[in-house]
């Protein structure tokens, strides 16, 4: 997990509403990318927001800019 508050506090996601991170078209790919991907690919820690999001298993919502079915293709 990222602890470090230094680096947590040069997150983009804290300055947007968490809402953002768990769109709501579950099974219909977008045209365009939602907003919280575009958020995560200008962000600092989108990396360590991944690495996090992959070793503990995260199962919803969007994390280091991967939804969660891309997740799963990751990891296969």
């Amino acid at each position: 997990m990222i602890n470090d508050p230094r680096l947590t506090e040069s997150a983009l996601c804290r300055r947007e509403d968490p809402e953002l991170w768990f769109p709501k078209n579950k099974g219909r790919k977008p045209k365009k990318p939602p907003p919280a991907v575009v958020i995560c690919h200008s962000c600092p820690l989108q990396k360590e927001c991944l690495q996090y999001a992959l070793d503990e298993g995260e199962r919803y919502g969007i994390w280091g800019g991967l939804s969660e079915s891309e997740r799963e293709l990751l990891l296969k």
